[in-house]
């Protein structure tokens, strides 16, 4: 069964003939029927089937290939906005920002109105005044033309205030007079020469005072200044110091703070365990010390912070253990545990059935947002979830404007009640969104790539994975929806760290979360971290280099409250002679 044919058609010209007839007007090729063997169409069947199968395979990697392009073109524009972007967040249009474009702009100026009332100028009770006169000249003294004096008229006298600040570092010279012993004293007892006391010091034997270490540790451990730093501002005053002699220093000093840590780990460790609210956080710390059986130098800095201490720890793991450790003697029935969505704090929550962890919303708002960076088809989707984050800030604030604390919420204001309810609807409406965009995932014709898709699914599975702890506010007031407390606790660390990148030691590390932690604890309670170091280590010194026997006057609850008031103000220092004093024998 085989016809000839003239001329022979090959299978492209079978195809177009038969695109034409299916698609278009009679072409010439569509009246003309051809016949060919059997194996032929086997043969031309077969590479059909071929060729079809090679293109369905190359367009699945073309897909594959776009889309692998697509997310790192999205991972770039990531990081060029990590790197290279603001970082506060930009101002994009949103929808509210549209449905305001036809609005007429206000003629109202920023800042502050004019013929509203000030605050007036700033009170300074605290701040010493130290006189001083500017006079005129003789020849201005004197009228010009008879040469008479003018007569002086103190009720007329003009003052003039200047606030300086002027730390000068100088050698307190202290003369100590010597005194012989009468020729007529016959007492065995009393020495042939006698003169005071060599002047107090917290390092025995060392040329430095009580206010150059109080320097130095303010400046490392209270704003984050790297040392050599420090020193190199002591440096242009005049006062070169060398790095060793400050690392020994504070090596010397650090035994006379352990009394001081001890009482904050005995004694306010039950007085916090007893606390129902906590915030907590970890940084990295780096202490570049080799230990067996530890990989590298990373360690971490962990903080807790209640409503009467911050108490940081230093330890080379990040695990549950940590956290573990220091809540094992909670008192309470049930504590709450304000921190972010480490595994660590999870763990935590299960092995303690009397903690229940609330998330902080702020990590959840930078997913939406990094989504929306990240994929442009995200973006107006991400605005309008931080839309509804932010409105969700906005009613618990307005139900905390109406709360009482010592009211349970059944018998709150009417005010409050409408601001509750108005909360939880909002919560209500988020949870059914991200529920209806998750059940809708695999339905066709969602109009959003792959990866979008799969980035989207991520986010939202995550808000609903951790649903339980971002809603705990909701039932508890008291308990704020983000961590900032803990965050800003642990920024000046961090601060310090990024200057100078850890500890060089153990026994430093210790000491740099042993002052964190007293230092945090009193600007907690209000204290002038200053006044105090000048006061503990001026009676560290007066007790020959070692901490005081009674320690009472230096803990912030242990201290009554004319103490407490007295150590609030700013530290009553004298400033430092202006002309030299004489030069003596003894120093």
């Amino acid at each position: 069964m085989q016809t000839a044919i003239q001329p022979k058609s090959t299978a492209a010209e079978a195809h177009r003939a038969y695109t034409c007839s299916e698609a278009g007007p009679p072409c010439p090729f569509s009246q003309q029927w051809v016949r060919i063997t059997k194996q032929e169409h086997i043969d031309l069947s077969a590479r059909a089937n071929y060729w079809e199968a090679q293109h369905a395979r190359a367009r699945a990697e073309i897909d594959k290939l776009r889309e692998e392009v697509a997310l790192e073109d999205a991972k770039i524009k990531d990081l060029q906005n990590r790197l290279f972007g603001k970082k506060s967040e930009k101002q994009r249009a949103s929808r509210s920002q549209r449905s305001n474009q036809g609005k007429r702009p206000s003629k109202r100026k920023r800042g502050q109105q004019s013929g509203s009332s000030g605050h007036g100028r700033t009170k300074r009770p605290d701040l010493p005044i130290v006189a001083d006169e500017q006079d005129l000249d003789d020849d201005q003294k004197r009228c010009s033309t008879c040469g008479l004096p003018h007569r002086p008229n103190p009720a007329l006298d003009e003052y003039s205030d200047l606030i300086e600040v002027e730390v000068k570092a100088h050698v307190r010279r202290i003369r100590r007079p010597a005194y012989t012993r009468n020729p007529g004293c016959t007492c065995e007892d009393t020495p042939a020469i006698l003169s005071a006391a060599p002047p107090a010091r917290p390092i025995p034997r060392s040329d430095y005072g009580v206010s150059f270490w109080v320097e130095i540790i303010l400046r490392k451990f209270r704003y984050g200044q790297p040392t050599h730093r420090a020193l190199q501002d002591l440096r242009d005053q005049g006062l070169p110091v060398s790095p060793g002699t400050v690392a020994g220093g504070l090596q010397a000093i650090a035994p006379l703070f352990e009394p001081i840590v001890e009482p904050i780990v005995e004694e306010l460790y039950c007085k916090q365990m007893s606390e129902q609210l906590f915030h907590h956080d970890e940084t990295r710390w780096e202490v570049f010390v080799e230990l067996p059986g530890k990989v590298g130098t990373r360690w971490y800095l962990w903080v807790t912070r209640s409503p009467s201490v911050v108490f940081y720890c230093i330890d080379p793991s990040r695990s549950a253990a940590v956290p573990g450790a220091h809540f094992a003697g909670l008192q309470a029935q049930q504590a709450i545990i304000v921190c972010d969505r480490y595994s660590a704090y999870k763990k935590l929550a299960r092995l303690a059935l009397n903690i229940l962890l609330a998330f902080c919303w702020a990590p959840m708002r930078r997913d939406f947002l990094d989504a929306g960076r990240a994929f442009a088809e995200l973006q107006q989707w991400a605005l309008d979830w931080k839309e509804r984050i932010g409105a969700l800030y906005h009613l618990n604030q307005l139900r905390l404007e109406q709360w009482a604390p010592e009211r349970p919420i059944g018998e709150q204001c009417a005010g409050f009640h409408q601001h509750h309810a108005a909360l939880q609807g909002q919560m209500q409406d988020m949870h059914k969104e991200a529920t209806r965009v998750l059940a809708q995932a695999d339905a066709p014709g969602a109009g959003l790539s792959k990866s979008a898709r799969t980035q989207q699914n991520k986010v939202l599975s995550s808000l609903l994975d951790h649903w339980s702890g971002l809603s705990v506010f909701v039932d508890h007031p008291e308990v704020p929806m983000d961590n900032n407390r803990g965050e800003n606790s642990i920024r000046t660390p961090v601060t310090g760290r990024k200057n100078d990148y850890g500890s060089g030691s153990i026994w430093s590390a210790e000491l740099a979360a042993t002052l964190f932690a007293i230092l945090q604890t009193l600007v907690l309670w209000g204290i002038n971290p200053r006044h105090w170091l000048l006061d503990y280590l001026t009676a560290c010194a007066e007790n020959g280099a070692s901490p005081p026997a009674q320690i009472d006057a230096f803990l912030p609850w242990a201290m009554d409250d004319a103490r407490r008031a007295d150590l609030r103000r700013p530290y009553a220092c004298r400033a430092p002679p202006a002309e030299p004093l004489p030069i003596g024998e003894d120093t």
